[in-house]
């Protein structure tokens, strides 16, 4: 029996560069985009046509590019370039073995935006939301000098140190944040559950119940309200959190509080340093010339008030002034880092100072979590048990004196 053909829809480019659309019959996917690239088409798109219930579904999560994969691509597609693979074939090979769907079909349109003759920095630079403008940037810079496959592998490793960096906070911080979690849940549990049938048997025996019975009762009943309002507006606070905590005048508050909080503001302040030296640090390697670099590692900071200071270096440095020396104005950065970069300059080596300041940091908030993880899990315990435990000692209180109640 013969197989089964369906009809697809397909989007190609010729060789000549252009967009050309169509439909053809083949067993499957794999099948049409074989016999396309056998008619020197390079495929853009293939769906099944007919639409209704066959069309292409695109889930609203999970396909976005994270770091970790911009990491893993950069370094296969230096391994690749400086193996002698040509800029095409590295990026078809690279398209088609991206586990990430959103970066695979981003990689097969820049190999069809390269084909035609397009640099590739030029064709990344067409895909802002998944190549970062350092990627774009350091790429450029590479092209111009003919060192690709350096500046990749500088990309990758800068990448792999901030997703190593990002996972060390968040496994220190997971454990008190679930602990906490568990707490308000149980205190949430007890409240709407256990509580009212306590309260049930003390209506039956009378009497005047005691004050931390009281307000535990007034909890009780305060928490059918409070509940299921409180979730709405934990979800409303999420849903609008998200689209706002990116704008310039939320960042212009939110972002020198966090500074200013104990202990974490310090933490906030030394992942920023960090991200700002590797960044600068790498792109000045890579032959991006320094005004540039610090325009574009501002964005990257993660902090708007870091992102401010770097502003006015920049213009400092526009007009002729050293970078260290406007840095010493900006009490966010601290002297440290200052009379570093100062010995940077001195001697040129400011890419390799930048490098050893982002090193340090590093160390610096590795070690800052894991203290903080120490000290915070006995006092989440510590916290979790006496609420628990003043709940059921203000829920036991009026049972020490029932016989008399019952008299």
């Amino acid at each position: 029996m013969a197989a089964a053909t369906k009809t697809y829809e397909y989007s190609v480019r010729d060789r000549a560069g252009k967009l050309t659309s169509g439909k053809l019959e083949a067993a499957n996917e794999a099948v049409l985009v074989s016999k396309l690239k056998q008619m020197g088409y390079a495929p853009v798109s293939v769906r099944e046509a007919g639409g209704g219930m066959n069309r292409e579904i695109t889930l609203p999560f999970g396909n976005s590019v994270k770091l970790k994969d911009l990491a893993v691509m950069n370094r296969q597609f230096a391994t690749m370039i400086n193996s002698g693979l040509s800029l095409l074939r590295a990026l078809t090979i690279l398209a088609e073995q991206t586990e990430n769907k959103t970066l695979a079909k981003t990689l097969s349109e820049v190999r069809a935006d390269v084909e035609t003759g397009q640099s590739l920095s030029t064709a990344l630079a067409k895909h802002v939301k998944v190549f970062p403008p350092l990627m774009v940037n350091m790429c450029r810079a590479g092209e111009v000098g003919g060192f690709l496959d350096a500046v990749l592998l500088q990309i990758a490793e800068n990448y792999e140190a901030e997703v190593k960096l990002r996972n060390k906070v968040k496994s220190a911080m997971t454990y008190p944040v679930v602990v906490f979690v568990i707490a308000i849940l149980a205190v949430v549990g007890m409240l709407l559950f256990i509580v009212p049938v306590f309260v049930t048997m003390f209506d039956g025996l009378g009497g005047e119940l005691p004050a931390p019975t009281k307000v535990l009762v007034f909890l009780a009943a305060a928490m059918k309200i409070v509940a299921p309002v409180g979730a709405v507006a934990i979800v409303v606070g999420t849903v609008v959190w998200q689209r706002i905590k990116h704008q310039e005048r939320v960042r212009l508050v939110v972002d020198p509080l966090i500074l200013k909080i104990p202990i974490f503001g310090g933490l906030a302040q030394k992942i920023a340093i960090s991200r700002f030296s590797r960044n600068l640090g790498t792109m000045i390697s890579s032959g991006v010339p320094i005004l540039q670099a610090l325009d574009i590692v501002a964005d990257t900071t993660g902090n708007i008030v870091l992102t401010k200071a770097v502003r006015e270096v920049q213009v400092s440095v526009r007009q002729g002034e050293s970078l260290a020396g406007p840095l010493a104005n900006h009490p966010v950065f601290p002297p440290m880092v200052v009379q570093m970069l100062a010995v940077g300059e001195d001697t040129g080596a400011m890419d390799q100072m930048l490098h050893k300041i982002s090193e340090f940091y590093d160390q610096e908030v590795e070690a800052t979590t894991e203290a903080l993880t120490s000290l915070i899990e006995p006092l989440m315990i510590a916290v979790l048990g006496s609420i628990i435990g003043a709940m059921i000692v203000a829920l036991y209180m009026p049972i020490f004196s029932v016989f008399d109640l019952i008299e």
